[in-house]
């Protein structure tokens, strides 16, 4: 394959490791079961839209507003994949695409699994590299559901709270990520938030993720991020 022909990947971003290589899609645009979450930029002019049920704003949305290149690389993976009609063609170009040299993978710092297809192309992905680990958050359970017997050792799945099959959370007992607004709020669930993705890829217990990215003014939301952002704890900035 040509160059152009390939997805994007790219490095840990503030709030990871470098070592991590991650892939993304347009938010919202590729996430078919988001709800509390749900925000999409234009893709030409990066206009936010939010959704109605919205309790807060996808971070990655935010930064497709933001960052015009960031929003054309994730179009640029979608429209190649959604071009391909089998599994195995876009198992090709997925596995043509991995950086050679990166061992640990999110899948999806933006974007979802968007189709039964999609998701089961990945998970032949990990099956082809079993000396590589890969992870995920994802509101798509009821693709990971249809085969939870056979998820590859090396792919990790987290299920991500605040989508439109929360149910399925607890009918299957999915390890799952909560988004909290503030400390005592994680502490209230017994839960351990996570900062690094550590908790995602290494472990089995569920956690939480402090809220961050940009958000509305004038919502909770943005009020919560301000006051974490004061402590120093939220936000994850290049800082």
């Amino acid at each position: 394959m040509i160059k152009n022909q390939l997805l994007k990947f790219q490095k840990g971003n503030a709030k990871l490791d470098k070592s991590i290589h991650t892939f993304s899609l347009p938010a919202g645009h590729s996430c078919p079961f988001a709800f509390e979450c749900k925000a999409s930029a234009d893709r030409k002019t990066g206009k936010i839209s939010d959704g109605a049920d919205q309790k807060f704003r996808c971070f990655s949305a935010s930064a497709e507003a933001v960052y015009p290149n960031v929003r054309q690389a994730r179009w640029h993976n979608y429209d190649l994949l959604r071009d391909l009609k089998t599994k195995k063609a876009m198992m090709n170009l997925i596995q043509s695409s991995l950086p050679e040299k990166a061992m640990k993978f999110r899948v999806h710092v933006s974007g979802d699994f968007f189709n039964q297809m999609y998701f089961d192309a990945w998970m032949d992905v990990a099956r082809a590299n079993p000396k590589k680990l890969f992870y995920a958050y994802t509101k798509s359970l009821v693709y990971w559901v249809k085969r939870m017997d056979d998820i590859p050792k090396n792919f990790k799945l987290t299920s991500s709270m605040g989508g439109k099959k929360d149910t399925l959370i607890e009918a299957h007992h999915l390890k799952y990520a909560q988004v909290v607004f503030d400390e005592g709020e994680a502490k209230v669930m017994g839960m351990d938030i996570d900062h690094d993705d550590s908790h995602a890829f290494g472990k089995s217990k569920s956690f939480a993720l402090l809220l961050h990215g940009g958000q509305a003014a004038g919502t909770k939301a943005s009020v919560a991020l301000s006051a974490l952002k004061k402590k120093g704890i939220g936000g994850y900035s290049k800082k």
